[in-house]
């Protein structure tokens, strides 16, 4: 809103607040002269140029206002009100019909937290057992174990590093004995320094295309005939001699290809 200092004729805009903090009296900051900034209040500037606001008419009777916003609740003004204000004898207003007899929601709230924990728990556990073959062979997760299974009296299985493995020779050639059969032998030497499982041969026969005709996994007890050999692992820094027998796919097959997993 603009209201007009009338020694000056400054115009100033302000709002309600300031309007309210002295009851419409105001200082005008060019003149220092008090006056009424109600008798020229106006929401909008006439056109310029402007000399001066109109005033407005005192009233011998206030105006009437017709056009409310809002009306309260007196029960709601007596519920919302300060202590020291409110009547005396007022009862306080007690919980609905609808929520009478529930639990309170504190207690609800830390089963469901209970609840929540406890399922996570069990899904940490369903983790680490699906991932226990890539905990085991951690290094750091293993010197953690291996003190407790020694308390325990328990025994963890063999570490299973394949990059480690070395291939350190293979040949392949017609079976002496079954027609149509291929022998497959190579020699598997484990550079770690510590036992580990045996591991599960892949072979491969492919043609002249490099596209696989025929392709087996061994798993250690196909090749390996001794059930203690497949327990101790192989040791470290030793050599084995592997044998496989395999179905001849035939002229296409030119090259053959190993790999450990």
């Amino acid at each position: 809103m603009y209201t007009q200092c009338p020694h000056c004729l400054t115009i100033y805009r302000l709002d309600g607040e300031t309007i309210a903090a002295a009851r419409g009296s105001v200082r005008c900051s060019d003149c220092a002269v008090v006056f009424d900034a109600l008798a020229t209040l106006a929401a909008q500037l006439p056109p310029e140029p402007i000399e001066r606001l109109p005033a407005h008419l005192a009233r011998s009777e206030p105006p009437q206002l017709g056009a409310p916003v809002l009306r309260p609740n007196p029960a709601q003004i007596a519920l919302f009100a300060e202590p020291a204000t409110r009547k005396r004898g007022h009862r306080r207003v007690g919980l609905p019909t609808f929520a009478r007899g529930q639990r309170p929601r504190s207690t609800r709230d830390r089963g469901w937290l209970l609840a929540c924990t406890g399922l996570l728990l069990l899904l940490g556990v369903q983790i680490a057992w699906s991932e226990r073959a890539r905990w085991i062979d951690d290094p750091r997760v293993r010197n953690v174990l291996e003190p407790l299974c020694a308390q325990l009296h328990c025994s963890l299985p063999l570490r299973h590093e394949v990059a480690t493995l070395e291939l350190l020779s293979r040949d392949i050639h017609p079976h002496p004995s079954v027609p149509d059969a291929l022998v497959i032998s190579a020699t598997l030497r484990n550079d770690a320094p510590f036992a580990q499982a045996w591991p599960t041969v892949e072979v491969s026969l492919s043609n002249l295309d490099d596209k696989k005709v025929a392709m087996r996994r061994f798993q250690p007890h196909d090749y390996l005939a001794d059930g203690r050999s497949i327990s101790s692992g192989i040791a470290a820094g030793a050599s084995a001699a592997l044998v496989f027998e395999v179905v001849d796919p035939g002229n296409d097959a030119v090259a053959f290809e190993f790999s450990f997993k």
